[in-house]
């Protein structure tokens, strides 16, 4: 809740403002990096490289224990949602790849894992913080734009890749310059068509996950604002939230296996 003498807007600021960490003058200092090019939000990437570690260890130690008998919930979770992942996966994509499959179950169970931060009552782990000195802390990495672009961009890069690797250099340009209009005086045209199709990709990734995770995070933060009356409220929004939660993972991995499916289709 927020503290006393602070207003509402201020509060609000509070929660939605990243640890910085920026370069001036040839050394690094925290916080104070309004305006500056060089600022990393330290506590997105803490928790995205935190998270993704657990999602890697615990999934490994799984895989180490495996049986053919009797196997834990854990393990029995992991497989169920192995055979989803693999199931889309052979539903959607079109290709010969070894790397789409993992890649999806990756994307999935990491976006996840970012997202189910946004459960935590907000005023927890930021009070914490300021107890031992941090002064702000943002604990869903999805709600920052700049991880959510880094990954939408990670998946652009493959896209291009495969695109290339598929098609050649010379069947991408034709793709780019000769579609939807087959002849040459009309190149000009088609490449700003799909120019903004291909750039359209990375963007709507980006910003559709940011934008319902940001969205849902302000929900909990105005929640958290009516003191000992937002108990109620907030199991009732956390309760709507999970689907979305699910669902903004279950798209972006989708969405992902289709833009690496197209890249991988000669036309």
């Amino acid at each position: 809740m927020a503290t006393e003498g602070q207003t509402a807007g201020e509060y609000i600021q509070h929660h939605l403002h990243n640890l910085q960490v920026c370069r001036v003058e040839d050394h690094w200092v925290w916080n104070h990096c309004e305006g500056n090019f060089w600022t990393l939000n330290a506590d997105s990437m803490f928790f995205s490289l935190l998270l993704g570690i657990l999602f890697l260890f615990s999934f490994r130690q799984i895989a180490k224990k495996a049986n053919s008998g009797v196997p834990s919930r854990f393990q029995a979770m992991v497989e169920v949602l192995v055979e989803f992942v693999d199931g889309s996966v052979k539903d959607t994509f079109h290709g010969s790849s070894k790397l789409i499959a993992p890649l999806g179950l990756t994307i999935f169970v990491w976006v996840f894992l970012m997202n189910l931060m946004d459960l935590i009552p907000v005023d927890w782990l930021p009070g914490i913080a300021q107890l031992i000195g941090v002064p702000y802390l943002k604990v869903v990495p999805t709600t920052d734009i700049n991880i959510t672009f880094a990954m939408s961009i990670s998946v652009f890069v493959l896209i291009v890749y495969y695109s290339i690797k598929i098609k050649g250099v010379k069947g991408f340009t034709k793709e780019l310059t000769l579609q939807p209009f087959n002849h040459w005086a009309a190149i000009p045209f088609n490449l700003i068509l799909e120019g903004i199709s291909l750039i359209a990709k990375p963007i709507s990734l980006s910003l559709r996950l940011f934008g319902n995770l940001y969205a849902g995070e302000l929900i909990f933060i105005l929640i958290a604002m009516l003191g000992i009356y937002q108990l109620p409220l907030h199991f009732m929004w956390a309760v709507f939230h999970i689907l979305i939660i699910v669902l903004q993972a279950f798209i972006f991995m989708m969405l992902t296996i289709v833009y690496l499916s197209l890249a991988h289709e000669e036309h």
